[in-house]
């Protein structure tokens, strides 16, 4: 059991918050076109999809690592040259120092982190993608399902064993493992860092900038807070804190809305007395 708050986990938990701040707003309008209310299934789908498929072919996960080997990199650089705020073009060549520098020096801390972040920034161009593409609404709910099905899974211990074999599998000796966030002796699935980038992703279309970095602070304080629980458990579903911070946000977006509409409805009133 890992206790609470120890460094390598809070860096994790800090990594997550700012896959909130990171996404920005918008969509090419020939990918547009594709939108759909089915998009907002692949939060919810995925956890399940990948527990249970690693649970009946463990083979699987091998198939996965060699998938984030291959797709996290380029999806890191559009998020570099593209879906992330202060983006720049010339950014995605960053990819090409971090690649390899994950690769040499894979099995310590400095190649660790820099697979992190390219699989974190992979992450953030995939949420603008799937926010441009998905009704707000459906995404947010799409959110709460992923996460409670993540705690559901890990409270009747059916993810933990799936989770450890997709953690352990390589794509070849020395290889980077993308398909994982790892601060050695934590880690943090990649869907849990997915999650944290969707959230950003609906947040960056509805409010400022701004406002989304306070919603990236109120998700590295909830997740803070959350890992007090590792006195108790092994595993915790990381995806709670992410769930927890949307239902603030909406709650907060809710009342300031009514706040607004009684400001502007009170002079009418007065006016017809």
């Amino acid at each position: 059991m890992d206790l609470p708050w120890n460094p390598s986990i809070v860096a994790l938990d800090a990594v997550q918050a700012a896959l909130v701040a990171l996404p920005a707003a918008g969509l090419p309008r020939p990918l547009a076109r594709l939108g759909g209310r089915w998009w907002a299934l692949i939060p919810p789908a995925s956890i399940v999809a990948v527990v249970f498929g690693i649970t009946a072919l463990p083979g699987l996960a091998d198939g996965l690592t060699w998938l984030a080997l291959i797709a996290c990199p380029p999806l890191a650089a559009v998020a570099l040259g593209w879906a992330m705020h202060g983006a720049r073009p010339v950014y995605a060549v960053a990819v090409l120092p971090l690649g390899a520098a994950a690769w040499i020096w894979s099995g310590e801390l400095g190649g660790h982190l820099c697979a992190l972040a390219l699989t974190a920034l992979s992450c953030v161009t995939l949420a603008r993608l799937l926010r441009g593409v998905a009704p707000a609404m459906l995404l947010k709910l799409g959110i709460l399902a992923m996460a409670t099905a993540d705690a559901i899974l890990i409270l009747s211990e059916q993810l933990q064993q799936p989770n450890s074999t997709l953690v352990a599998a390589r794509p070849a000796a020395e290889l980077p493992r993308l398909q994982v966030a790892i601060i050695d002796p934590a880690s943090m699935g990649y869907g849990d860092l997915f999650l944290a980038a969707v959230l950003g992703a609906v947040v960056a279309a509805e409010v400022s900038r701004r406002a989304q970095a306070g919603v990236a602070v109120l998700v590295l304080v909830l997740a803070v807070a959350f890992d007090a629980l590792f006195l108790v458990l092994d595993t915790l579903p990381a995806t709670v804190p992410v769930a927890l911070a949307l239902l603030v946000y909406e709650a907060v977006r809710r009342q300031r809305r009514r706040g607004r509409v009684r400001r502007r409805t009170a002079p009418m009133t007065a006016g017809a007395r």
